[in-house]
């Protein structure tokens, strides 16, 4: 009888263990480990895959903001949703004198607070199939969902897919989208 109980007691506590192991399992994102513990800048600069998305931040002010306690939900575009967009793009933004417009830009992919992917699908379905968004820069997004997972669309009607959801962050959320967003 002994026995049945040791038996008992490690299958619960490699089940336990296992349980415990994928909580804390790491997501990763451009090919590093992005870690909840760390905020939403110090987990983006790891990132091969946003070396774009990070330098305009820098050229936009927006490091001490997205290093704050927030929290924030952060669409994040790849490097391929910048170079997507129309030749030279990415380069006119960066200069100093297009900082306005660049800050614009990236913090209409902001959302205040903690918008994971069970309350953005929550929202969309109490929306009657959309949920509206209102961005740090004060635009709209509308979040529907499609094909299995999650679109956002842009005020001028540009569609950006949640291609990894639920990134999380010490300061908040990270979803990363496949296009850049882009505000009226």
């Amino acid at each position: 009888m002994q026995t049945k109980h040791k038996l008992a007691s490690l299958g619960l506590a490699v089940m336990m263990a296992v349980g415990t192991a994928s909580a804390f399992a790491q997501v990763t994102v451009g090919g590093a480990p992005m870690y909840a513990s760390k905020d939403i800048i110090d987990n983006a600069v790891n990132s091969k895959d946003h070396t774009t998305l990070v330098a305009a931040v820098k050229a936009a002010g927006l490091v001490d903001t997205l290093k704050s306690a927030g929290p924030f939900t952060v669409f994040a575009p790849t490097n391929a949703a910048f170079a997507a967009l129309p030749a030279g793009t990415v380069d006119t933004l960066l200069k100093p004198e297009n900082k306005g417009m660049l800050t614009g830009i990236l913090t209409y992919h902001v959302v205040a607070g903690k918008i994971d992917s069970a309350a953005l699908t929550k929202a969309v379905m109490d929306g009657n199939g959309k949920a509206m968004l209102k961005t740090v820069a004060g635009g709209t997004l509308t979040a529907t969902a499609a094909n299995g997972g999650v679109m956002v669309t842009d005020e001028k009607g540009g569609s950006a897919k949640v291609t990894i959801a639920d990134v999380y962050q010490s300061n908040g959320v990270i979803h990363v989208v496949d296009k850049v967003l882009l505000p009226k």
